[in-house]
């Protein structure tokens, strides 16, 4: 008997790129756990859609960066930092709603050696998960922002701009 077509597939994904931040990293930004995309670029808001480096680009006044380089670059200036919350999980696709079994990172030892004292999460899921496995244990409760991700386009570009704005 065949398999219904339409079955999700859960893979199990492990975080494979580090986590950008330095001594003088301020402010830490933290998704859930990179999509497809961005596991196959190897680095973070990979997939063309998401807004991220654009609402980043403007809210530091910056251009728009192209390459790694250039994204890590744009971050190291201003301070930001750039991780996920999960190591690892059990996951469909990008979708965030379908994870199980998450195991965190250790956000406590990021936070310790440089001098981030704000951390903000991009999406729900990077919030409810930091708040649930993390924030104690870290003892810096984080800010909510709307995700960047092409899923959450009911949210403008505009948008997403004020609300990051509060990464300043």
């Amino acid at each position: 008997m065949k398999k219904p077509a339409n079955k999700a597939i859960r893979t199990r994904v492990t975080h494979e790129f580090s986590a950008l931040y330095d001594r003088e990293s301020r402010v830490l930004l933290l998704g859930s756990i990179p999509s497809p995309k961005s596991r196959e670029m190897a680095f973070y808001y990979g997939h063309p859609q998401n807004r991220f480096w654009k609402v980043m680009a403007t809210v530091l006044g910056e251009e728009i960066p192209e390459t790694i380089t250039q994204k890590r670059a744009m971050l190291k200036k201003h301070h930001v930092a750039l991780w996920d919350v999960l190591d690892s999980c059990t996951i469909v696709g990008a979708s965030d709603t379908s994870i199980e079994d998450p195991v965190v990172n250790n956000i406590k030892e990021l936070v310790k050696k440089s001098k981030v004292s704000r951390i903000f999460c991009t999406g729900a899921t990077a919030y409810n998960l930091y708040q649930k496995f993390c924030a104690k244990e870290v003892g810096i409760d984080a800010v909510k922002l709307p995700s960047t991700s092409p899923a959450n386009c009911a949210v403008s570009l505009e948008k997403l701009v004020e609300a990051y704005k509060k990464v300043l």
